[in-house]
């Protein structure tokens, strides 16, 4: 039998990349998926083709979240996907010394305010069915990251969120529990720049994972791997962790 059978699921940031391959593998393991993204039309396409519901949401704006409570009042299970790293606009500077106010309240305001309010729709859905939600952190949330102070801060402020979730969740009958997936190096296009497509690509490839113990990138469906399994029964004792798809990174 499928894993996540007869489950709805809800996806945020799930229009393309990590947040397209879990929505995609959900699926395959016989949930609905509901398929959300601040690029609505993106996300209503990838819902057709994989049998699911699409919907525009900004994950920083509480009514969108409303709005999608009453659309959708049951849930079982909430991925926390959607974020942003700081640089998408341009190559404005993240440093500690230079990041500018703004840009670092936008970087909390998706990476960490979406998920609180993702969490807090969650909790309401699943309260007397119980649930799983699963976070998605980052290898940067653990260390410092001098050139991206924002993003890793606000990827080490969800690590934290995650487990007092967690801790809110156990006493919930039945329980909801929440877990965050930790990915290193994934290759998706956020990677693009600066790999390029000409032929010293591969050199490049091996140069950004050089410290990186298997070796490679990981992939958007190793990922959505973890996530099916922490939102499955399999999971059913797991709650509050945070487990690493980082090919070994973390273990140095």
């Amino acid at each position: 039998m499928p894993r996540l059978s007869d489950r709805t699921c809800l996806v945020t940031g799930a229009a393309r990349g990590i947040g397209a391959a879990i929505a995609r593998a959900s699926a395959a393991e016989g949930a609905h998926v509901i398929v959300t993204d601040i690029d609505g039309e993106a996300a209503r396409a990838l819902a057709a083709r994989i049998g699911g519901t699409g919907h525009r949401l900004d994950v920083t704006d509480e009514t969108d979240w409303q709005a999608l409570a009453r659309a959708h009042p049951v849930i079982d299970i909430l991925v926390n996907n959607a974020g942003i790293t700081g640089f998408e606009a341009g190559a404005a500077p993240q440093d500690p010394e230079h990041v500018a106010l703004p840009d670092w309240r936008r970087v909390m305001a998706v990476n960490l305010d979406g998920a609180m309010l993702g969490c807090r729709h969650a909790l309401a859905a699943m309260r007397g069915r119980g649930g799983a939600i699963v976070n998605i952190a980052s290898r940067s949330g653990q260390t410092g990251v001098a050139g991206a102070a924002a993003y890793a801060a606000s990827k080490a402020g969800l690590l934290n969120l995650t487990k007092s979730v967690a801790l809110h969740g156990a006493a919930m009958s039945p329980p909801v529990r929440c877990n965050a997936v930790v990915p290193g190096a994934v290759l998706t296009g956020i990677w693009e720049p600066m790999l390029g497509d000409g032929p010293d690509r591969a050199e490049r490839m091996a140069a950004l994972t050089a410290d990186t113990p298997l070796a490679r990138f990981g992939t958007p469906e190793e990922v959505a791997a973890a996530c099916v399994m922490l939102a499955s029964d399999e999971a059913g004792f797991v709650t509050g962790t945070a487990f690493a798809v980082d090919g070994g990174l973390s273990a140095r």
